[in-house]
């Protein structure tokens, strides 16, 4: 089945650019010009709050301000800036948050109240996206990847008036890390673009110390002010539910088989490259592959993206020789990289901007990505749920998708009684032709651009069907519910842009 048409103009956004192709637009990129207020000698950095912060930047109606999202659902940096703006009387604020969590949800009533008219993130959840749904927000939100928030940054198509940075470290000239501290919160991979692009960079602290700090993750030369707080936000809540190895059996079972068609595929040698997201089977697939690493001896390269313990522990073994870690996804990665000087850091640049000279996901062997639903053309919906919330985002699963040699997808058939493989998906996350096979707990379906790796799956003896097939057994598993309609001609509050910046999907009010 095709998807809805995208409009050609969209209210709040303006012409739209079409997606054809997850790789039509590779070539040649504009980077932005940099505006910088040049530090005077003598003059200090350290400014006694967070309103004095906002005042000093000059920030003003209609401006854009970042945040980065490395204490997931402990931070409390973008409350306590919203708060202050709010206060000071601000308004049309549009925000261009890493992602947004359910911690966030003042910013809804930010939203409601026409404080907030725009916000920009690669993943979204909670009472902020309850808000967005239901038609709150007066512009429509924009949902990107996150390496193409990075280059949406980089090219302008982003202009960031203030970054505000939460920084677990930072001395009083502005080098900041996130391995020192009550907050540490491992890598700061995603304000490390926003703070060369920005016009002001605040860094907010829980930690302040001589100068200067070490190690340094983002430098003082891309910082204007600093600004000390009692707390930044509690980094217990790096870790979620979503972030823990599946005891389900179903789970195991497809774990194992995904496990059975990386090593079938011929990818599982010395030099192996991976990425796995955080979900309990997506964590199980890598239990399994550590296993068969150390059976056969084999050191792969390295693993990277969101690193949790999972990967480190393989790290550890030997299983790798580096990790690439764009954010820590647990208390012990965050541990890991603060002591190990093969656990780098990298950019969202560096890991997933396509517009750049070469990104780590373009040379991952492979990728295991999640979903809530897939389709008979292979897309993958992870941003919209059966009620017609947002339910989440991209993140990096376009982007690795892209870049993988094989990217598996792993889900069960049936989630509530709701089908996963349907006709057509609720929202286009990430497109068909950059997936290469679907794992369930009934059978693999390779997508027909992949016809090498069918019949390598095939010869190995994997238990092989159509997406058809994958889609009758997920309806019957499901209690024959048929595929839930796509929303109708309601008002657009999201568009999903594709990782090059071009319109994949809108998402209209729900009811």
């Amino acid at each position: 089945m095709t998807q809805p048409p995208v409009p050609d103009f969209i209210e709040g956004y303006g012409p739209v650019k079409h997606f054809t192709g997850a790789f039509a637009h590779i070539g040649l990129a504009t980077r932005a010009a940099v505006k910088v207020c040049s530090a005077r000698p003598g003059i200090g950095k350290v400014l006694p709050s967070i309103r004095a912060a906002i005042r000093a930047c000059g920030l003003r109606d209609g401006a854009t301000i970042s945040f980065h999202h490395h204490l997931r659902n402990g931070d409390d940096v973008l409350r306590a800036v919203m708060a202050e703006i709010a206060s000071l009387g601000l308004r049309d604020i549009r925000v261009a948050a890493s992602s947004v969590f359910p911690v966030h949800a003042p910013l809804a009533g930010h939203i409601e109240s026409g404080v907030v008219t725009g916000l920009a993130t690669a993943y979204l959840s909670g009472p902020v996206a309850e808000a967005v749904a239901r038609g709150f927000l007066q512009r429509p939100l924009v949902m990107q990847t996150h390496g193409g928030r990075a280059r949406a940054i980089e090219a302008g198509d982003i202009h960031i008036d203030v970054a505000f940075v939460a920084a677990p470290t930072a001395d009083i000239y502005g080098n900041l890390n996130g391995v020192g501290g009550k907050s540490a919160c491992g890598t700061l991979g995603y304000p490390m673009v926003d703070v060369k692009y920005a016009d002001r960079v605040v860094a907010i602290t829980d930690c302040l110390v001589p100068y200067p700090a070490c190690p340094i993750d983002i430098t003082q030369d891309d910082v204007d002010f600093v600004v000390e707080v009692p707390s930044i936000g509690d980094p217990r809540q790096i870790v979620s539910g979503t972030t823990r190895v599946t005891d389900k059996p179903e789970g195991l079972k497809i774990a194992a088989t995904a496990a059975d068609v990386v090593e079938a595929s011929g990818l599982l040698v010395d030099g192996f490259s991976f990425q796995t997201g955080a979900g309990g089977v997506s964590l199980a697939v890598a239990a399994c592959l550590r296993e068969r690493m150390a059976a056969k001896r084999i050191t792969g390269s390295f693993a990277a993206g969101g690193i949790t313990g999972t990967l480190v522990e393989m790290f550890e073994a030997g299983l790798f020789r580096s990790l690439f870690n764009v954010q820590c996804f647990d208390l012990k990665a965050v541990e890991s990289y603060r002591r190990d000087a093969a656990h780098q850091a990298m950019s969202a640049s560096m890991y997933a901007n396509p517009h750049n000279r070469g990104a780590v996901v373009n040379l991952l062997d492979v990728m295991i990505l999640g979903a809530a639903e897939v389709d008979l053309d292979f897309n993958v919906n992870v941003t919209l749920g059966s009620s017609g919330v947002i339910i989440g985002g991209s993140g990096g699963h376009s982007d690795t998708a892209a870049g993988a040699k094989l990217a598996l997808v792993t889900t069960q058939l049936a989630a509530r009684h709701h089908p996963k493989i349907v006709d057509c998906v609720a929202s286009v996350t990430t497109p068909g032709e950059t997936i290469d096979a679907v794992v369930t707990e009934e059978g693999v379906a390779v997508n027909p651009r992949r016809a090498d790796l069918r019949d390598r799956l095939a010869s190995a003896g994997l238990p092989l069907c159509t997406i058809e097939e994958l889609r009758s057994k997920s309806q019957r598993r499901a209690g024959g519910d048929p595929s839930p309609p796509r929303a109708g001609g309601g008002r657009i509050v999201a568009v999903v842009e594709y990782r090059d910046g071009t319109v994949i999907d809108v998402v209209r009010a729900s009811a």
